[in-house]
C-alpha cells in the first residue's frame, strides 16, 4: 500500500533582467533588506579571472550580502548549464535551511529554465557531426549554418548569437541525432519538484538600454577593463577559449593584437551588448514570471510578490 508523503518546495525570489536592466542593485536592496543571499545566474561571472567585463560583485559588495555562483571554474574549463544548476540548487537549499531568503539574480535565462524546469536527456556530443558543422561554416559561413537551425528551430535560433558556433552546432546536432528540436526537448523535461520560484522581470524599452549600455562600457573600461583582458592573457588564457570570445573580451583582445583601436572596440562592445541584451529580451518574454517591470520596483514591491501570490500546495509522492 501506498503511503503519501508532504514535500514542501523551497521558495525563492528571481530577479531576472537583460543586461544593464538594474537586476544587480535591486537584489543587493532586498537582500539587504531581509538578509537575504544571492546565487547569481550568470554564464560569465562562474569564471575566475572574469570581474570587470562580467559585472560581478565587488568586493564590498559581497561582503555585505554573501554571494554564491561566482568564480566557479578557470576561464579554460569546461562549464555548462546542469552544472550551474546543480550547483545553484544546492546553495538555494543551503541558504533557505539557514532560514534566510535566496535571491536568485541574472540574465542567462538558458540558466535559469535549466534551475526551474529542468533539462532534457541530451544526447552525448558526436564530434563527427561537430566537424561537419566546422567544415560547413568554414566553407558557407557562420550565417548560412545560422539558417539552417532557424529552419528547423527558430525559437533557438533567436536565442542564440549568430556567431555562437558551439551553441549553433550543438542545437543543429540534437536535431539531427534525435529528429526533434532542442527547444521541444527542454519543454518537454520535468520539471524539479523541490523549488517554487517567484521571479520578476525587469524590461527596460530598449532606448534606455542602450544608454545604460553605453554608460556601463565605458564605466567598465574606464576601471580598468582593458588591463583585466591583458593579465588574462598573460596568465596564458588566449583569444581560443571561450570566454575569452566573450562580450568586451574578444573586442578588447583585438586591440591588444592590433587589429582595432580602443575607439572602435569600445563601440563595437556597444553594438554587440545590445544585440545580446535583444535575444536576452527575447528569450524573457515566454518565461513566466510574477510581474514585469520597466524600471527596477522598490525593494518593498519586489517582496511583496512573495506574499501576493498564495503559497503552492505541498507535493505528494507515493511511497510504498
Amino acid at each position: 500500500m501506498s503511503e503519501a508523503v508532504a514535500i514542501p518546495s523551497i521558495r525563492f525570489l528571481g530577479i531576472l533582467g537583460p543586461t544593464a536592466s538594474g537586476k544587480s542593485s535591486l537584489a543587493m536592496a532586498v537582500a539587504e533588506r531581509v538578509g537575504g543571499e544571492i546565487v547569481a545566474c550568470d554564464s560569465q561571472q562562474v569564471y575566475a579571472g572574469l570581474d570587470i567585463g562580467t559585472a560581478k560583485p565587488t568586493g564590498d559588495e559581497r561582503r555585505r550580502v554573501p554571494h554564491h555562483g561566482l568564480d566557479l571554474c578557470a576561464p579554460d574549463e569546461p562549464f555548462h548549464a546542469a552544472r550551474w544548476a546543480a550547483l545553484a540548487r544546492a546553495a538555494i537549499h543551503d541558504i533557505a535551511g539557514r532560514g534566510r531568503l535566496p535571491i536568485v539574480v541574472g540574465g542567462t535565462g538558458l540558466y535559469y529554465r535549466a534551475l526551474t524546469t529542468g533539462l532534457f536527456d541530451a544526447p552525448p556530443p558526436d564530434p563527427e557531426l561537430r566537424a561537419r558543422h566546422r567544415a560547413a561554416a568554414d566553407r558557407d559561413g557562420i550565417e548560412a549554418l545560422r539558417g539552417r537551425l532557424l529552419a528547423v528551430d527558430p525559437e533557438a535560433a533567436a536565442a542564440i548569437g549568430a556567431r555562437d558556433f558551439v551553441r549553433i552546432s550543438r542545437a543543429l546536432e540534437v536535431h539531427e541525432q534525435t529528429g526533434q528540436t532542442i527547444t521541444a526537448l527542454r519543454r518537454q523535461a520535468a520539471a524539479p519538484r523541490d523549488l517554487a520560484p517567484v521571479a520578476l522581470l525587469i524590461d527596460p524599452p530598449l532606448d534606455l538600454l542602450r544608454a545604460r549600455i553605453a554608460q556601463r562600457v565605458r564605466a567598465m573600461l574606464a576601471s580598468g577593463f582593458l588591463d583585466e583582458v591583458r593579465a588574462l592573457r598573460a596568465a596564458g588564457h588566449g583569444r581560443g577559449s571561450r570566454p575569452m570570445q566573450a562580450l568586451g573580451y574578444q573586442q578588447l583582445g583585438a586591440v591588444l593584437d592590433g587589429a582595432a583601436t580602443l575607439e572602435a572596440a569600445t563601440a563595437e562592445i556597444e553594438r554587440v551588448t545590445l544585440a545580446y541584451a535583444r535575444r536576452q529580451r527575447t528569450w524573457f518574454k515566454k518565461e513566466v514570471v510574477a510581474a514585469r517591470f520597466t524600471a527596477p520596483p522598490a525593494p518593498e514591491r519586489a517582496l511583496a510578490l512573495l506574499e501576493d501570490l498564495p503559497r503552492p500546495d505541498l507535493r505528494t509522492e507515493a511511497r510504498g
